[in-house]
């Protein structure tokens, strides 16, 4: 999902452990791989890593050249898979990747880029001879780059959620979320649902009033998830997420519930193509009734929608 948070923080910690490291960035894919351009593996000289580029395939190769790189200290790119100069290291979907290991010499441009990703600011990572910077995302038209000697790698935030809801489906969500990687954010006037997703939700807010909220503000790669059983609590706070960045806005509820939503949210002045965007009934399991069966079919449908939305070609 786009996440690049975790391969920053384990370089922050070894950073503030005064290690060397390298960033590892896949640069490019010829045929099959299991990962997309832009994908980074991190390895500090203690040998511990963090990322992946298979399913096991290349990893301890590619931790071994990345302490090979920090012995000389110069930026090298090596091919795995199809192509490679290591004879004795396939990749099962029988492809080949470009590997890009560049050694950190700056670590403040660690914390930067941490700090840039924690706060949900697209950015672009530029790799070159002198190490890595890092900018406000640039204009770009694939995740990555070639710009002379320079390498761009245009990342986003990962998809997050809101849920906006009561009953035990706003907690199934949360759980397999939180197990997927994806962090929520829980808006309910329920209390018991607000004590069971403590420490699961990035944040988990009691709702006092059916009237929009400050609490409620998503940025564009945030999905919107109605599971409200007393429709009273939606319009409002639907009204708002429909006029706001967020790239998904999904309700459940039956095909008949939905005509109903639509009348009056026309009634407060909701107009025809935002409506329009919304998702319902919500998830790509019809008829979906039980808490667990609900979440993972509207998970299912928020990742799908945010690659679809967000993706690269490739």
């Amino acid at each position: 999902m786009n996440n690049i948070l975790p391969i920053f923080d384990f370089l922050r910690v070894k950073a503030e452990a005064n290690q060397k490291m390298v960033l590892i960035t896949l640069i490019a894919v010829t045929g099959a791989s299991t990962r997309n351009p832009g994908t980074h593996m991190a390895v500090a000289e203690d040998g511990s890593s963090a990322g992946s580029f298979s399913g096991g395939c290349v990893e301890a190769a590619v931790v071994a050249e990345a302490l090979d790189v920090l012995k000389s200290g110069a930026a090298r790119e090596i091919r795995f898979g199809a192509g490679s100069p290591y004879l004795d290291i396939r990749l099962p979907c029988g492809g080949g990747i470009d590997l890009l290991f560049t050694p950190i010499a700056d670590r403040a441009i660690v914390a930067d880029i941490f700090d840039r990703v924690k706060s949900r600011e697209p950015l672009t990572i530029i790799l070159d001879s002198d190490g890595i910077r890092c900018e406000a995302q640039l204009a770009h038209s694939s995740a990555v780059e070639r710009a002379g000697a320079q390498i761009l790698v245009h990342h986003i935030p990962a998809a997050k959620l809101n849920i906006l809801g009561h009953g035990p489906s706003v907690e199934s969500l949360v759980r397999l979320s939180s197990s997927y990687g994806i962090d929520c954010a829980v808006l309910s006037p329920d209390s018991a649902v607000i004590a069971a997703v403590q420490g699961l939700a990035m944040t988990a807010d009691l709702l006092k009033t059916p009237q929009a909220t400050t609490l409620l503000d998503p940025d564009p790669w945030t999905a919107c998830i109605f599971y409200f059983h007393d429709h009273d609590w939606e319009a409002a706070l639907m009204k708002q997420a429909l006029a706001s960045a967020a790239f998904y806005v999904g309700a459940m509820g039956s095909r008949q519930t939905h005509a109903q939503r639509l009348q009056y949210l026309a009634d407060i002045g909701v107009p025809v193509e935002k409506m329009a965007n919304m998702v319902a009934p919500i998830g790509l399991i019809p008829s979906t009734r039980d808490p667990a069966t609900l979440a993972l079919s509207t998970l299912a449908q928020v990742v799908e929608s945010y690659h679809r939305h967000f993706g690269f070609k490739t």
